[in-house]
């Protein structure tokens, strides 16, 4: 089964979707070096238009920061656009089964929420609190619930490694890396991504229902 990745930065939804079975092409307006996939450099939503009847199905994660807690930020203030709607339409004009992924307060419809916590993702000091929603064109089970009880460690910022002012640590590269399951990404990178256990979990799902067809 062949999946179309769009948005795909360097690779965390696509290494879920491997994982789970798929033959993953990703999609991005920026050189992605690090993605170890077939990779397209272009426009997500004009390669969406011209070939994504080709594929068996569709993810997409556009970009998040118009909907980010952070949006309120100076280096966030300069306005983002919204590409949710335009995604949507689209997958739903080319028909294929499709998964939408953004952050909290975005505009999806969204059928589930994931969180690290759901799949003992993080380190031995802490839990990967990282919610993400996803909007699913086919039905999906249900997950368990967050489990909040540990210090959780944030991927977002800059990795360094050093201790903040206020107390707070702010972690390594490598234990960000540890923490989202992921190994071949920089900071940059794992500060943008979804841990691939997300889509390796809807992928398999996505694949049972798509051997239904």
């Amino acid at each position: 089964m062949k999946l179309l990745d769009l948005f795909c930065c360097q690779g965390g939804a696509g290494m879920g979707y491997h994982r789970a079975g798929f033959d993953v092409t990703g999609v991005d307006i920026n050189p992605q070096p690090r993605y170890p996939f077939r990779f397209i450099q272009g426009d997500a939503l004009e390669y969406l238009a011209a070939h994504g009847h080709e594929f068996d199905a569709i993810h997409a994660s556009p970009p998040c920061q118009a909907y980010t807690a952070m949006k309120t930020m100076p280096k966030y203030k300069d306005g983002h656009p919204d590409f949710v709607g335009a995604t949507r339409g689209l997958l739903k004009k080319i028909g294929k089964p499709f998964v939408i992924e953004n952050v909290p307060g975005s505009p999806l419809k969204a059928q589930l929420m994931l969180c690290g916590t759901m799949f003992g993702l993080g380190i031995t000091a802490a839990d990967l609190q990282r919610h993400r929603y996803f909007e699913t064109s086919f039905d999906v089970g249900l997950v368990p619930c967050c489990d909040h009880r540990k210090r959780a460690i944030g991927v977002y910022g800059n990795a360094g490694g050093r201790s903040l002012r206020d107390g707070i640590t702010q972690f390594s590269t490598a234990e960000w890396r540890e923490a989202m399951g992921i190994d071949w990404m920089n900071g940059k990178g794992l500060a943008q991504a979804i841990p691939p256990a997300y889509t390796e979990w809807i992928g398999r799902q996505l694949m049972e229902y798509l051997n239904t067809l």
